[in-house]
């Protein structure tokens, strides 16, 4: 496909998805005294069966934090830590001071009262991470991006299958976001038809110079669509129940940060799947006037409606975030998601007892890092002007 037949598909790709609903979508800002406020009403979160040891290795990200809660909330008894940077440590031994701090990587894997390792390492970490924890007997709990090469892939399901363990994936725009938890309840209840299609806007601030050194190497990250984009295939791929699907076109580029030539600001890719279609835009250019880190949208079009979401903030609307508008037969309404509980905690830590898949299918959380690092692997490289 040359690149001129890849920015052409990528333009169908969204101009197909926003047609069906531009007119309503944009609209909300002239009409939105008219539609009923409703508060949403979410199953209730399963009750937290069991008491389950983990551990914590590798903190390189913050999302460290926002995984290890998830754990607790689900009954997850946090026993040791393994990091070698005094900033991490002290951080981490400050919020759960319970903890105790390990004197190697070895003592975790070697300890058979441990059944869970999570990880935030640097994301090319992860995945070797990963297989040696499974291999040591435990489950194992990444962050995304939880794989950054199609190699690192092969080596996780072969040491899946080998071992019978599980590689859950934190995929926290969907499974960590109250909005997002009651889309999904709304689309596998039938309450917009068959998704067609999702689209996925996904803005974040970029935050510098306070970054690390990795996160602007594409050899360390894995590239904005392995990274960033991996919420989002995730959330195609639940979305639309698809157990195949494929990357038709991808792109990314450089339009702001020439210091750092490698780094990828941008990034976008149109998917096909056994479900359904879907798009997706990552990009790095939430402005420092926005007052949160990114303006994330969720489209999901339906045979029967289709539902909007205002993940973080709704600009010049209403206060605070878990905006969720849906549009159906019926007419067109507002949900205040804010309270909707968050069901994965306990869903994942009675899975791990269990051996049920509840909270996270295998084979869905890794179809979706396939498809994002085949885009990455395969994507255009937009000129910047």
């Amino acid at each position: 496909m040359i690149d001129s037949d890849r920015r052409t598909l990528l333009g169908i790709g969204l101009g197909a998805g926003l047609a069906g609903f531009a007119g309503e979508a944009l609209g909300q800002s002239a009409t939105r005294g008219d539609a009923p406020t409703e508060t949403a009403v979410a199953k209730p979160v399963p009750e937290a069966r069991h008491r389950l040891p983990f551990a914590v290795i590798g903190m390189d990200h913050n999302h460290i934090y926002g995984m290890t809660d998830a754990m607790i909330r689900g009954g997850g008894l946090l026993v040791s830590f393994f990091a070698t940077d005094p900033a991490q440590i002290a951080t981490f031994r400050q919020r759960y001071p319970g903890a105790v701090l390990a004197r190697s990587e070895e003592e975790i894997l070697s300890n058979r009262a441990i059944k869970l390792v999570c990880s935030a390492a640097i994301p090319h970490l992860r995945a070797p991470l990963g297989i040696r924890v499974m291999k040591a007997g435990k489950d194992y709990f990444s962050d995304k991006a939880a794989v950054t090469t199609l190699e690192q892939l092969v080596d996780v399901r072969r040491t899946i299958k080998e071992t019978g363990r599980k590689y859950g994936i934190m995929y926290s725009e969907r499974l960590e976001v109250p909005a997002a938890v009651m889309a999904g309840q709304m689309v596998h209840d039938g309450a917009i038809g068959r998704v067609i299609q999702t689209i996925n806007l996904a803005p974040h601030r970029l935050s510098a110079p306070n970054r690390p050194e990795w996160f602007w190497d594409p050899a360390r990250n894995g590239g904005i669509l392995t990274d960033v984009g991996s919420h989002q295939a995730d959330q195609f791929v639940y979305l639309t129940g698809s157990k195949r699907a494929h990357v038709v076109a991808s792109q990314t580029g450089n339009f702001g940060n020439p210091a750092h030539p490698a780094f990828e600001d941008f990034g976008d890719m149109v998917l096909n799947g056994d479900g359904g279609t879907g798009y997706v835009r990552v990009d790095w250019f939430t402005p420092d006037g926005l007052p949160t880190w990114g303006d994330g949208r969720l489209f999901i079009l339906g045979t029967e409606g289709y539902i909007e979401l205002r993940k973080y903030v709704d600009i010049a609307g209403r206060q605070g975030g878990n905006h969720l508008f849906v549009a159906d037969r019926k007419g067109a309404r507002y949900l205040d998601c804010s309270a909707v509980p968050l069901p994965f905690g306990p869903q994942f830590i009675n899975d791990l007892v269990e051996r049920t898949s509840v909270a996270q299918d295998q084979d869905g959380a890794l179809l979706a890092a396939e498809l994002v690092l085949t885009a990455q692997a395969h994507a255009t490289r937009a000129a910047a002007r």
